[in-house]
């Protein structure tokens, strides 16, 4: 207070009269004692005029007095004067609890200043709307469970030890063959645990060169080094703060940036090229087509980090042990494809079905998916046929392993009956909501209503 009392007069006047703000200031009985100069200005009103004067005579809306009976602030209320609308924030003057009288900033004298202030923010929440879709196409997950097809036990025992997965925060090592799935795993297992709203950040370990990805993962300060971007950049760890990050093809990391992953998984925390340590928070997916424990025997890959990685191992089965999924896969990737082809295709011939699942399918699911799709595009009738598909498949109908699928259950009436039983039970679980049930059979609408038809459903 003393330091206050030295301030002098004109200096505190200065303040009160500033044109940025509009101050007016009552007593107890609601009499003006001070307006600043620009109320002056806006209002056309005096001081003279209304010295010992009720602000209700002047302001007769403006509703400070409100504060003299409560004691209580206002803040940002709304009012007419001279049918314009005002904003101000009205506080009460207190000495020792008793209220003395009462002040208001007025903040705006008209709400084209709000207007305009408005149409700023909005567009910058536009611009932000935009730029957050944008991110959310890059770094949200695409596909959940409903998403990964099949019936077969293994791909349901595989499924079920995934769901148990996204429950925890616990590191998930997913290895299997090229084509079986890994990153729609991947994306299920993030999509259905309790980050799902957060980041999902991927990186092929092998897509970047050795001599970037630790740029790639960890992001550097600007300047850092020869040919770095001025403003610095941001690396994958951090981007997928709060969120999960998923390092598909871990097998090819190379050995010297293992440790420092190793320690960003142990510590928490990163440290960007040329910058300081940060505090890091996020789930880590792995996965791998290759032999990780062959790699630590030849010394390609640390045990530690293995360990650390391996504690949630889900190993993918190949297609070839799940060849009664095959049909069901065939007539999803149908399904779909079909919607995009310039001609009509309703479906696969049984001779051409039975090559399909007597094949080995060293691609797995993306090796069929191509298939499918090639022999859509040189089907020249009503439905695939046998001459459609690649010679090696149909020359591979003769070899031995072809005996482990029995034509009996390839049969037509077979597959129908298989067929009508999936789709009605699914119809049930979803309370016969049909865009439900087409989400989780994998199948267009369109597709499932003709099916239903087709099936008296």
């Amino acid at each position: 207070m003393k330091m206050f009392q030295q301030i002098p007069h004109e200096i505190v006047l200065q303040y009160l009269n500033n044109p940025y703000e509009s101050l007016i200031i009552i007593d107890d009985e609601a009499k003006i004692v001070f307006i600043s100069e620009s109320v002056e200005r806006f209002s056309s009103i005096s001081a003279k005029d209304v010295e010992n004067r009720k602000i209700t005579e002047i302001f007769p809306d403006e509703g400070i007095t409100h504060v003299l009976t409560t004691g209580r602030p206002e803040i940002g209320q709304a009012y007419l004067h001279n049918g314009n609308a005002c904003i101000s924030t009205r506080i009460p003057l207190k000495k020792n609890g008793k209220v003395l009288g009462a002040a208001t900033k007025i903040i705006f004298w008209h709400t084209e200043k709000l207007n305009e202030l408005y149409r700023t923010i909005n567009g910058l929440k536009g611009k932000i709307k935009h730029y957050k879709k944008t991110l959310d196409a890059i770094y949200k997950s695409r596909y959940d469970f409903s998403n990964i097809l099949g019936n077969s036990p293994l791909i349901c025992k595989v499924k079920d030890a995934a769901r148990m997965a996204a429950e925890v925060d616990s590191p998930v090592l997913l290895i299997g063959e090229s084509g079986t799935g890994k990153e729609l795993f991947a994306h299920a297992i993030h999509q259905h645990g309790k980050r799902r709203d957060n980041p999902f950040v991927r990186i092929n370990c092998t897509s970047i060169p050795a001599e970037l990805i630790e740029a790639e993962l960890f992001g550097y300060e600007a300047g850092s080094f020869t040919g770095a971007d001025r403003k610095g950049k941001i690396g994958k760890f951090e981007m997928a703060d709060g969120g999960t990050i998923f390092l598909d093809e871990i097998g090819d990391m190379p050995l010297e940036l293992q440790a420092k992953l190793l320690r960003v998984l142990e510590e928490s925390e990163i440290q960007k090229i040329g910058g300081a340590p940060k505090r890091v928070n996020f789930r880590s997916i792995f996965a791998t087509n290759v032999d990780i424990e062959n790699l630590v025997t030849e010394k390609k890959f640390r045990l530690d980090l293995y360990y650390r990685m391996n504690v949630l191992k889900i190993v993918l089965p190949p297609l070839r042990h799940m060849r009664d999924d095959i049909p069901l896969h065939v007539e999803n990737f149908m399904a779909k494809m079909v919607q995009e082809m310039p001609k009509r295709i309703d479906g696969i011939a049984e001779s051409a079905l039975l090559a399909l699942c007597r094949y080995a399918w060293p691609g797995n699911i993306r090796e069929l998916r191509n298939v499918v799709e090639r022999a859509l595009i040189v089907c020249k009738g009503r439905q695939i046929e046998l001459h459609d598909l690649p010679e090696n498949i149909v020359s591979n109908t003769s070899q031995p392993h072809a005996e482990q699928v029995t034509q009996s259950r390839l049969l037509k009436d077979r597959l129908a009956e298989k067929e009508r039983e999936i789709i009605a039970d699914t119809l049930s679980l979803s309370a016969n909501n049909r865009t439900e049930a087409a989400k989780i059979l994998g199948i267009h609408r369109t597709g499932l209503h003709k099916k239903m038809k087709k099936y008296k459903l």
